[in-house]
């Protein structure tokens, strides 16, 4: 199961008046990992998307242990693991940087589909490095 590491840093955007982040902006910064995660494999969204191959969430759930505040650096720990040739996981683990404190874990769940919305297998190169 390849894995990656991204880094985020909370932006004052992303957080209440109290100065944590927002709990949805956790699904945006598990997006940016599997982008990073898909570019480190050697393929991005846009390549996908021109192959024909989409990939919505069908699923996503994500556990907060503590809060991340503005302007903390986070390290999002990404993998990805093919269930099933047109079906793919992706896990996620975001740490605080500053002292390695777990603030959440998540994992969300893709279909593969065609432009149209039909089920279709994952490209065999992508499956190779997920399987």
């Amino acid at each position: 199961m390849p894995e990656f590491s991204s880094t985020v840093r909370v932006r004052y955007a992303e957080t209440d008046k109290m100065g944590v982040a927002y709990h949805a902006n956790y699904l945006v910064w598990f997006e940016v990992a599997r982008c990073n995660l898909l570019r480190s494999l050697g393929s991005t969204y846009r390549d996908l998307e021109e192959r024909g191959v989409m990939l919505p969430v069908i699923e996503a759930r994500c556990a907060y242990r503590a809060p991340a505040r503005y302007d903390d650096e986070l390290e999002i720990r990404t993998s990805g693991a093919l269930l099933s040739p047109a079906r793919v996981e992706f896990t996620y683990a975001v740490r605080r940087r500053a002292d390695g404190a777990a603030l959440a874990e998540g994992r969300t769940e893709h279909a593969v589909v065609d432009q149209r919305g039909r089920p279709r297998r994952l490209p065999e190169d992508i499956q190779g490095v997920l399987a």
